[in-house]
């Protein structure tokens, strides 16, 4: 039995929307878990935000999938010792200079340490920066010592250094949170 255009037609377009659904779907990332916040002797260097024991803190694995225009939002993050990052970066086991050009990406995005050492581009404010990963924006724990009692990230944070904040040329009020876009280079 041979089905008809209209028809045709019709299973067609339920399919192109089941795929599109199924597709947007594969690409959420809800929480995963929830971290309950435990306060502490908390570095606020660029108004890092310091955890709260009355506060429950959500935690994520995944990010939103990277594309050529990666929406983030970029926070500004010290690498040197006694910085607001905390520990050493991830991937040398080092602290870095605010004068160089790097980043840490939330964990979904740091991707099991697989963008260690490698540069994104970096796009806001009509300029672009070429910045070096060397660390994780930790998406699933906080809220103690080794985390400098700061929460887990947000999914979707790309945590620059000064130096990619200037090259960007984002200054005064505008520095601490900024919408940006970035790419894989």
């Amino acid at each position: 039995m041979a089905t008809s255009p209209p028809r045709l037609a019709g299973l067609v377009f339920m399919l192109v929307l089941l795929a599109s659904n199924l597709n947007l779907s594969l690409q959420e990332c809800s929480p995963n878990g929830s971290l309950q916040g435990q306060s502490g002797n908390c570095n606020t260097e660029n108004n890092a935000e310091c955890c709260r024991s009355d506060q429950i803190y959500p935690q994520f694995t995944c990010s939103p999938p990277v594309t050529e225009e990666t929406q983030a939002t970029m926070t500004l993050n010290s690498f040197a010792a006694n910085g607001d990052g905390g520990g050493k970066s991830k991937c040398d086991e080092s602290y870095h200079s605010n004068s160089e050009l790097i980043v840490a990406l939330s964990t979904g995005w740091f991707d099991n340490s697989s963008r260690c050492k490698k540069k994104i581009r970096i796009n806001a404010n009509g300029k672009s920066v070429l910045a070096e990963v060397v660390d994780e924006c930790d998406s699933v724990n906080g809220c103690d010592a080794e985390h400098d009692f700061q929460p887990p990230c947000r999914n979707n944070i790309v945590d620059a250094s000064q130096a990619v904040w200037d090259a960007l040329e984002i200054y005064g009020s505008q520095v601490g949170e900024f919408d940006i876009t970035w790419s894989d280079v």
